[in-house]
């Protein structure tokens, strides 16, 4: 039967012979037949490079390095570098796009949080003026310069300067003290000759050795220095934060991972699926490869996010901003008050030490060491309402609403870093139905290993091979590692302290994180992979982002005006009214608090 069927062997091999002829000749009438417009308007609609690089029809026999596939390709080599450039541009834009209100969240509340302390700092510097100028009218011309000192220097220590608080309020009182001593002291003595750089410098460098303002400066200087340095390693905090997205952003894209976003991205355009998306689990794998150094900022920025809360909570708490600042005007105050009811002994001790014959002190001291600066207070002129600057009762809570309002969308990025893969895989990205593209061809559903965040869960990633972590990368972890500490070695009982107010409800701590497991890696997924890759990132903690101008893009947070300290003495006028506001103050604060 087989010899009818091919009698003989030479006519058997004409026959397939031929019909190879005449498939090969089909095959290439259906290239001509088949075009690459659709991967041209593709190219040409994402702006992946020169237009002319796309050919006009498939070929045959085109040797590619990454998108690999059976038949005709309307890829080239050319393409192929462009491709790779494409997507690296989109890759690090789809990055920020997520990235964005969290860098806003940080350096809007950066802004915000510093024009408050000016803010804050402006008022307790007016009080403070106010009291010289109204109760202290003898001194306040010459010590107005040494409160502008002051105040200035506060300021750049918030703003991160390197200044000493406890320095700069021991310089005020040295300054001072010369003034107390010629004009509160002993007002018969001729200031000019006292005011000289022998005698001046005298009793400036004995100050701390006679204490004429007892225990006030040295309480005022602790109180400022614990309060402001919670508010400054609050702003150092939140530009580390700023330094760590910046280099997240534009960290390098390995060779492995560009070659992983082609070939999942574009190269199911060589086989003219151009409006195919990947796989859910397939992009979850190139994207945790490739974001592996990325995903090891995880521990220590939810450290660093944890530090950020206990900071804002210091500022409220033991170490209040508020109410350091406002306590400036009694401890100046106090210490005056003591100098003049220690006129004697301080006279004394000078004439002593700097050889200065004073004589007696005039009766300028108050009658009773009960005297209060209530009681001063009380005594300075009032000023017309024309002339008044009371404190507005919006700015009262403003810096307890700003806290608010930062720790509750700070809770929403602990885990920004382990979701950000999740993240760059969701919505029109990908395609959790059937029919996907799965790196080769389009397939139901991604069959392959779904594996976990990080560098050492990589190692069994079948899509992207990651041989080292990203240097850049690993530094700014090591960076933000050693910031933790630092921060932690400085502030030792920032997680001892109570938290000054609930977060309200629905709000809650952000859960742990449900990653696959590093060793074994997650399953296999089937039919239902579209469920089991969603669970291989942290979804509780997903942070909330949004890309630039979408709905839920936020505004900057409500700014208080930017007030300078520096420069000028602020009107004696503000006193009785500012004394009312600084109380009202005061008590809605300890309210607060307690």
């Amino acid at each position: 039967m087989s010899r009818g069927i091919c009698p003989r062997v030479n006519s058997c091999g004409s026959f397939w012979i031929l019909s190879a002829v005449i498939f090969a000749a089909n095959s290439l009438i259906d290239v001509d037949a088949y075009s690459c417009h659709e991967v041209k308007t593709a190219f040409q609609l994402r702006q992946v490079g020169p237009l002319h690089r796309v050919p006009e029809t498939p070929g045959t026999d085109v040797d590619l390095l990454v998108c690999k596939h059976q038949g005709p390709s309307c890829c080239t080599r050319k393409m192929e570098e462009s491709y790779q450039f494409a997507v690296r541009r989109e890759t690090h834009h789809n990055i920020h796009s997520y990235s964005y209100e969290l860098e806003h969240l940080l350096s809007g509340h950066s802004d915000a949080f510093q024009d408050m302390f000016q803010y804050l700092l402006s008022f307790s510097q007016g009080h403070l003026s106010s009291l010289l100028e109204g109760t202290y009218t003898s001194l306040s011309r010459h010590a107005l310069p040494h409160v502008n000192q002051l105040f200035s220097s506060l300021s750049l220590y918030l703003r991160g300067a390197n200044v000493s608080v406890e320095a700069s309020v021991h310089q005020f009182f040295n300054n001072l003290f010369p003034l107390a001593y010629t004009r509160l002291i002993n007002p018969g003595i001729d200031g000019s000759m006292m005011m000289g750089n022998e005698m001046g410098d005298c009793l400036r460098m004995i100050r701390q050795d006679v204490n004429p303002f007892g225990p006030h400066p040295a309480v005022m200087a602790q109180e400022l220095a614990g309060a402001l340095g919670a508010g400054r390693q609050l702003g150092l905090a939140l530009e580390e934060g700023l330094e760590v997205m910046n280099a997240t952003e534009h960290a390098s894209l390995s060779k492995e991972c560009v070659k992983g976003l082609v070939k999942m991205v574009y190269c199911s355009h060589c086989s003219g699926y151009t409006l195919i998306k990947p796989c859910v689990g397939y992009c979850l794998n190139v994207m945790r490869g490739c974001l592996a150094s990325v995903s090891e900022l995880d521990q220590p920025w939810r450290r660093y996010t944890s530090l950020l809360e206990q900071l804002t909570h210091a500022m409220a708490g033991h170490h209040s901003l508020e109410l350091a600042l406002l306590g400036v005007r009694g401890h100046v105050n106090e210490a005056l008050l003591y100098a003049q009811l220690h006129g004697p002994l301080i006279t004394a001790t000078v004439d002593k030490v700097c050889g200065l014959t004073t004589g007696e002190p005039t009766s300028m001291q108050p009658t009773s060491p009960e005297v209060t600066t209530s009681t001063v207070t009380s005594s300075s002129p009032r000023p017309s309402a024309a002339s008044s600057k009371p404190l507005p009762e919006q700015w009262l809570g403003q810096l307890a609403h700003l806290r608010r309002e930062f720790l509750l969308y700070l809770q929403r990025y602990k885990s920004f870093f382990a979701a950000l893969p999740e993240m760059l895989c969701e919505g029109e990205n990908v395609v959790d139905d059937s029919h996907c593209w799965s790196g080769d061809s389009v397939v139901e559903s991604y069959s392959g290993r779904v594996v976990g965040n990080g560098l050492h869960a990589q190692r069994r990633n079948p899509e992207v091979k990651v041989r080292s972590p990203n240097p850049t990368l690993t530094e700014v972890k090591e960076r933000l590692e050693r910031f933790n500490q630092e921060t932690q070695e400085r502030f030792p009982k920032l997680g001892q302290m109570e938290a000054w107010e609930e977060l309200g409800s629905g709000e809650t701590e952000e859960g742990s994180s449900t990653d696959c497991d590093d060793e074994d890696g997650c399953q296999a997924s089937g039919d239902s992979q579209s469920q089991t890759s969603h669970t291989e990132a942290p979804s509780e903690g997903k942070p909330i982002a949004s890309k630039p101008g979408g709905d839920s893009a936020r505004e900057n947070p409500s700014r208080p005006p930017s007030v300078k300290v520096i420069g000028g003495s602020p009107s004696a006028s503000w006193a009785r009214p500012w004394s009312l506001a600084l109380l009202f103050a005061a008590l809605c604060l300890q309210w607060t608090l307690f």
